[in-house]
């Protein structure tokens, strides 16, 4: 049996940069490979980011990443299975990481938009960001106007 893909390239004026959305029932290695693909591509722009867990470092990709936060003088990179440690600043590693899926929230936190399953803004002077996995952080005063244009203009 052999696999096909069928592929489709729409042109889109209002599109600025591409997206990539695989349509399918159910992931398989096929899915796992093209995904793998086009990680391979995009890595020498976002590269992965190095993360340090029980003795092992490990290479964690930029879209598995929920939140990168301080905790005391350690900088933690959350993703849905662990909490990684990070050996860098957190500015030094908001350089690396791409501009359009992540976004400071405080001083002490970046997170990934594409992993954010609502902002709250019930509440006068605060908004609360809740992650897919249930996790919620804060959104610093600082960082409201930036947060709430995302939530009107997306």
């Amino acid at each position: 049996m052999t696999s096909m893909v069928d592929l489709e390239v729409v042109l889109d004026e209002e599109c600025f940069e591409p997206k990539v959305k695989i349509h399918t029932k159910s992931r398989t290695d096929l899915v796992e490979k093209i995904i793998g693909a086009i990680e391979k591509v995009t890595a020498t722009e976002f590269p992965f980011v190095t993360g340090h867990l029980n003795g092992k470092v490990e290479l964690i990709s930029q879209r598995d990443i929920v939140r990168v936060r301080t905790e005391g003088r350690r900088l933690i990179c959350d993703t849905d299975e662990d909490s990684f440690v990070v050996r860098r600043s957190l500015t030094s590693l908001e350089e690396v990481l791409d501009r359009d899926r992540f976004c400071r929230i405080s001083q002490s936190e970046i997170i990934n938009l594409y992993k954010v399953k609502c902002f709250d803004i019930s509440m006068a002077g605060t908004i609360i960001v809740e992650f897919d996995n249930g996790i919620q952080s804060w959104v610093a005063r600082r960082y409201m106007k930036t947060i709430r244009d995302i939530c009107y203009d997306r």
